[in-house]
């Protein structure tokens, strides 16, 4: 691991195309590393969530190469790793595992959850809570280490949602995910994958219960 942290430092430090160019050979031997990681952490979350099974690394990473179009930022090159692992694959919109590298900022991550969830599979999460917001909750606190993001919730109770109810606070989360900062060691130091494992199974009950919202919401074609 500590190779590929070592180029995505250097490529954050030369993030040009004559750099990337000069150093494609070292880049390919990085990636083939990268992809070995990815294929472990699949592996990882497998062993104790069967709904992730069967998924290749293609279904869970990311190209290198920056979609420049509509940024200002042309920097070319993504200067981060990161893998999502869950049913069907990163393009399938369910909830799931995600591990993040990126040390240029020091921004090491580790998150379960759904972002981005379409308007009609919030209204199903929020019916989760609606209706049986202590399971929900429980499987919140049950990953332990983890902590709800806020960050990009609304500020008010949504319209169409009652701010009296028990967990209305919850309504208010755009995104749902639970999120646990770690460090650069937390990704070197031995027996990663093992710990890895017993992270994110923690996060499994919130997963699932993430997971049977977004089904019922593409049943009922929301």
């Amino acid at each position: 691991m500590k190779e590929i942290i070592d180029f995505l430092r250097e490529l954050h430090a030369n993030n040009n195309r004559e750099w990337f160019e000069a150093n494609r050979t070292r880049y390919k031997a990085v990636k083939a590393k990268m992809d070995e990681v990815a294929a472990r952490f699949i592996e990882a979350m497998a062993s104790f969530d069967s709904s992730v099974e069967g998924l290749r690394v293609q279904d869970c990473t990311y190209r290198i190469y920056r979609d420049t179009r509509f940024s200002k930022d042309k920097s070319p090159y993504k200067t981060w790793f990161g893998v999502y692992v869950c049913p069907r694959g990163k393009k399938s919109g369910f909830s799931g595992y995600y591990m993040h590298i990126e040390p240029a900022e020091n921004h090491y991550m580790i998150c379960t959850g759904a972002y981005c969830p379409t308007a009609g599979e919030q209204k199903s999460v929020r019916e989760e809570f609606m209706t049986d917001g202590e399971a929900f909750v429980e499987a919140i606190r049950a990953a332990e280490g983890f902590e709800l993001d806020w960050s990009e919730a609304y500020k008010r109770v949504p319209r169409g949602w009652s701010a009296e109810d028990e967990f209305a606070e919850y309504y208010r989360l755009r995104n749902y995910l639970v999120v646990k900062m770690v460090d650069e060691e937390y990704f070197t130091s031995d027996g990663y994958f093992e710990r890895v494992a017993a992270d994110f199974s923690l996060t499994k009950p919130f997963n699932d219960t993430l997971n049977r919202a977004i089904e019922y919401a593409r049943e009922m074609g929301w």
